[in-house]
């Protein structure tokens, strides 16, 4: 374990890990703003003067930058610095493919590079108590657990480099599509009189919305099994009956509307008798994607 870890970006998420890092080892922290650097000050962490004396100064660097773009512009600065730093863990949220396009730049500079998503809030990473995502090569992601581990309550070990990027920009993704879902369900539950809080415990059953993700997801896509159930067609009409509903009401629906269009297209394909997980047929067919396989 390195007697000191850098930590590049001290913006509310890096600030979080920074001062939950500085209460198990030395940490040296970088930021543009004077006032974060104040603050991660207070929390313990030693105030680097340069991009390049964090290199310098710690031999594992994390990135927790606010854009894409940052953490390249990073990566070229360590890379063309004297001392180098041995690690860089990428924290922020960027693309798969640039935490690939940084990995093959610190490559060249003799550093080792992994990409460690985090999963939560900022509560829990000022506790300590994180989830990461994390994607590289064997070695490499060996190399970095120690590091990890001070501060995680969980690894997820995906795989290759930028499958841990990979996995929380699909997860954000999730997330993201699901609020939108979920506005224009209370919109339509509160035109109809139902009140929020018994709303979400509809919601929150297990019929409700983990259903999909347990059953069709987990249980039927990986079986690749779509044979019984509730079948496309009867989901086709539910999901009319909810576009009809809105209409009357003047609810504006847009991601539920989206959704709806797949069902269209199933039907139209003759899935109609199929459980409505045989959706995924369709993605298999558009993305070559293969979801029975994946569980293998």
């Amino acid at each position: 374990m390195a007697e000191t870890i850098g930590l590049v970006g001290l913006g509310n998420a890096g600030g979080a890990v920074a001062g939950a890092l500085a209460k198990k080892v030395s940490v040296l922290g970088f930021d543009i703003d004077p006032a974060r650097c104040a603050a991660a000050r207070k929390s313990g962490v030693t105030i680097a003067a340069s991009l390049e004396a964090v290199g310098a100064g710690a031999e594992t660097v994390i990135f927790s930058l606010p854009k894409p773009e940052a953490s390249v512009a990073a990566v070229g600065t360590f890379a063309g610095a004297a001392t180098k730093p041995k690690l860089i863990i990428e924290t922020g949220t960027v693309t798969p493919g640039t935490a690939i396009a940084c990995a093959e730049i610190c490559k060249g500079a003799g550093i080792a590079f992994v990409d460690a998503a985090i999963a939560g809030g900022v509560a829990s990473m000022a506790a300590g108590q994180i989830t990461f995502f994390l994607g590289g090569g064997e070695a490499e992601k060996a190399t970095a657990r120690p590091v990890l581990d001070l501060i995680a309550e969980r690894i997820f070990d995906l795989g290759s480099l930028g499958a841990g990027m990979g996995a929380k920009v699909v997860n954000n993704g999730v997330m993201h599509a699901v609020m939108v879902v979920l506005i224009e369900a209370f919109a339509m539950s509160s035109k109809l009189g139902i009140a929020p809080k018994t709303m979400v415990e509809i919601l929150n059953r297990e019929e409700g919305l983990m259903r999909p993700l347990q059953h069709r997801v987990a249980e039927r896509m990986r079986a690749g099994n779509y044979q019984g159930g509730m079948s496309v067609a009867n989901a086709r009409k539910d999901s009319i009956l909810a576009l009809e509903t809105a209409q009357q009401l003047g609810v504006p629906l847009y991601a539920t509307l989206a959704a709806h269009t797949p069902y269209e297209i199933a039907a139209a394909k003759g899935l109609g008798d199929l459980d409505y997980a045989a959706l995924a047929k369709l993605w298999e067919e558009w993305s070559d994607a293969r979801f029975a396989d994946a569980a293998r």
